[in-house]
């Protein structure tokens, strides 16, 4: 019987993650690679997550059930003609790209839809490389899967297959929903925090009071400011279409405030305000998608040595397993709060209950 084999080219903190759950979940596949740094591609096969190590243009890749195009876009692009003339009809060529629809254009420029099905696994880290590549990186997150239009159905769900297999939960989009979609939730929210922190750095006095100052919610909504300017130049170039679209919507909000703000219309302020809380509050808490809830309660806690432990030893005491625990670093309503995340709903109300007991001031939202 043959074993399923998956190639991929590039094996940085996506793809090395991508191939790491791979071969967590399915030991008995092959995998093929190519990094353009070596000694990544040693480090990988030395690991036993790689079988087998790939030159840049190897006639191995025509063996391949799947490749992950796991490089820069235009790195990936240029890998198409290559793989036009080596993988057979079969194999479904994949990238993991945040914008979707130069891939797309590309792809189809060269003649390869029917194998193309475009990837973003919506999760990642603020490090970067294969060193920092984990098995567990995909887990409970957002897949998204944009297919060709000429990609065959059978292809499209055992891929689908394939990513739900690794612990992610696939959403099935076009590319131009995707791109649309990710301007609005990632990029717009970029550029806005960007833009905060620059008008904050403008409008600032020489002895730079704001700058002193700011913290809690300021910090909370321009952290991403803090990411790449690389990446963010990037995605601003190849998502410009989208990017631009939402860009006019949001100006245009932000002129309807100032018009409000200069006619000083209370009504209609608090109408803006009462519509974005409303919103805002809708959201849905639940990190890991539409069919997994999670049940999680929040502890102020004051910040002193054995805090945490004091907390983790009481619900142990209590046979009450934690699936995990961290510290919101917001100090602006309270002395501290601890985020507890359980496996099911049962722990989480007998936590609530045996923390009530010691007097700990417990909440459901933040």
């Amino acid at each position: 019987m043959n074993k399923t084999r998956i190639g991929f080219i590039g094996l940085g903190l996506i793809g090395g993650s991508i191939a790491k759950a791979i071969r967590k979940f399915h030991p008995e596949y092959r995998l093929l690679a190519y990094s353009f740094t070596r000694s990544t591609l040693d480090k990988a096969v030395k690991e036993a997550v790689i079988d087998i190590p790939c030159t840049e243009k190897d006639s191995l890749f025509a063996t391949c059930d799947y490749i992950f195009l796991c490089a820069p876009v235009q790195t990936n692009i240029s890998y198409l003609p290559f793989l036009k003339q080596t993988i057979s009809s079969k194999c479904v060529l994949t990238d993991v790209g945040s914008v979707k629809g130069e891939m797309h254009n590309a792809v189809a420029e060269v003649g390869l839809s029917s194998n193309f099905i475009g990837g973003h696994p919506m999760a990642g880290s603020e490090k970067t490389g294969f060193s920092n590549s984990r098995d567990y990186l995909l887990e409970n997150a957002y897949y998204v899967i944009t297919p060709s239009e000429q990609a065959e159905f059978s292809k499209i769900s055992a891929y689908a297959d394939l990513v739900a297999s690794l612990g992610a939960i696939p959403l099935i989009l076009s590319y131009e929903e995707h791109d649309y979609m990710m301007a609005g939730v990632s990029h717009l929210p970029h550029i806005v925090a960007s833009c905060l922190v620059n008008a904050i750095a403008k409008l600032d006095t020489e002895k730079e009071r704001m700058k002193l100052v700011a913290a809690g919610g300021f910090k909370d909504i321009t952290r991403i400011a803090s990411s790449s300017p690389v990446i963010w130049k990037q995605i601003c170039l190849t998502n410009k279409k989208y990017i631009s679209k939402v860009l006019d919507e949001y100006i245009q909000l932000l002129i309807q405030a100032k018009y409000l703000v200069d006619q000083g219309d209370g009504n209609t302020l608090y109408q803006m305000f009462e519509f974005a809380k409303n919103y805002r509050d809708s959201l849905s808490d639940i990190v890991s998608g539409p069919t997994l809830e999670q049940y999680v309660l929040y502890c102020d806690i004051y910040d002193k040595i054995g805090g945490i432990a004091t907390i983790t030893t009481l619900l142990a005491m209590n046979d009450i397993s934690i699936k995990n625990i961290n510290i919101i670093h917001n100090r602006e309503c309270g002395e501290g709060v601890l985020r507890i995340e359980f496996y099911e709903e049962k722990a989480c109300k007998k936590a609530m209950t045996a923390l009530k007991n010691r007097d700990y001031q417990v909440h459901t939202q933040q």
